[in-house]
């Protein structure tokens, strides 16, 4: 069978033309078992993609799972891996058939894969989280440990020192004859969690090309790094869109990629020449570059039942409570800005927005060349309890002086 190529036709039958113990990674996200049908268009509405995820049974749907499975373990290297990407809906069904097929000796990682999501509207906990399982054809599988940061709450002695155990079993920090502590082993950081938080692929990212369940490249990177090397051969049963060998072929491993609709493969094939792959800067930064808050700004938005917006120059934060069925934005005067300054920036970044209450929270006193000219304005001023009490302060004190 050719590799790097995209293949359209039923994943059972197409797959079992690939040949015996070739398969390094085999990947698939099949439908949720959602009972739904799912449809998407392209940012241009040019294209509406569409795919059905109802089923006659549960029991129909799992076994299209098991015999997927049972092809998959066939065509695995005994060194190869299988990940299989789903979410609440079945997974606890599907867990057995891969315990069923590849053994519960090969499993060896649920994968929680986080992200951030917009509100929900239904009643329950909002769904932030999908699983991916992880299993082995044997216990000689591949696999490429990374590291990752230690936490910033981690004791640098944790890092630095050496440790073992006393014969009662406790963990201390090793010492030499001489009582001082011994250093460890140089250390690379904390090996790679179970939990990983990659974004959702945002609505704007020039990578979403419509398909209904698209995944991010990033997500799929991450799995392959860890169980394949450059050469290696990647299989996807269930390619949609063509995520999967898209990621494959910009780490120069192969790939085959297998599905049922011809709309599909003609996108999958479209993505390989273009290869658009989104960066995402929450992981090359970190969470903590978002916040921008500074504590205090954070403190006095909670104060007045706010909540903070970061990366936003004229807005700090909204209210909880809407005005009149309109969010109602805050903004708090910065240490080197004027109570104008505040009140034009707050207009500017609110323009086009319809509010019908907009505040702006007073920190310092006014002086007296700072509204020389005063922006004409509907925002409201808050004056901040700090400010209010400098004032009350400056009023017992003129208040003394009289005497």
């Amino acid at each position: 069978m050719e590799i790097n190529k995209i293949y359209l036709g039923n994943c059972i039958e197409t797959i079992k033309e690939i040949k015996s113990d070739s398969v390094d990674l085999v990947y698939f996200d099949p439908p949720f078992f959602t009972q739904k049908k799912h449809s998407l268009v392209t940012r241009d509405s040019s294209k509406k993609y569409e795919f059905s995820d109802s089923w006659e049974s549960l029991e129909e749907y799992i076994h299209l799972i098991e015999l997927c499975l049972i092809q998959s373990k066939r065509i695995l290297k005994k060194s190869g891996s299988v990940f299989l990407h789903c979410d609440k809906i079945a997974s606890h069904y599907i867990r057995v058939v891969l315990d069923k097929v590849f053994g519960m000796e090969n499993f060896q990682s649920e994968i929680i894969w986080s992200y951030k999501r917009w509100s929900n509207s239904k009643k329950g906990l909002l769904n932030s989280h999908q699983n991916i399982y992880f299993y082995s054809k044997s216990n000689k599988f591949k696999f490429n440990t990374y590291f990752t940061d230690y936490s910033a709450t981690t004791n640098i002695d944790q890092i630095l020192q050496d440790r073992e155990k006393t014969s009662k079993g406790k963990t201390v920090y090793k010492t030499d004859i001489e009582g001082n502590p011994v250093i460890g082993k140089e250390k690379k950081g904390v090996p790679l969690s179970d939990t990983w938080e990659i974004p959702y692929l945002n609505p704007k990212a020039r990578e979403r090309v419509g398909y209904p369940t698209q995944k991010p490249v990033l997500l799929l990177k991450e799995i392959i790094k860890i169980v394949t090397d450059e050469g290696d051969l990647v299989v996807d049963p269930f390619c949609g869109s063509g995520t999967t060998c898209v990621a494959a072929k910009d780490m120069n491993r192969n790939f085959i990629g297998i599905d049922v609709s011809n709309d599909a493969v003609e996108l999958a094939n479209r993505r390989l020449e273009e290869m658009i792959i989104t960066t995402s800067n929450l992981l090359k930064r970190g969470v903590d570059s978002y916040f921008e808050k500074a504590d205090n700004d954070i403190a006095l938005l909670k104060s007045i039942d706010a909540f903070p917006v970061q990366r936003n120059s004229g807005i700090d934060g909204f209210l909880k409570n809407h005005y009149e069925a309109k969010p109602v934005p805050v903004k708090i005067q910065g240490d080197l800005e004027s109570l104008n300054d505040a009140i034009k920036k707050l207009e500017n970044a609110c323009t086009g927005k319809d509010y019908k209450l907009k505040i702006v929270v007073q920190t310092k006193k006014e002086i007296y060349n700072d509204r020389s000219f005063e922006y004409v304005s509907d925002v409201k001023i808050l004056k901040s309890d700090r400010l209010k009490i400098q004032e009350l302060y400056d009023k017992e004190i003129n208040v003394n002086d009289n005497f």
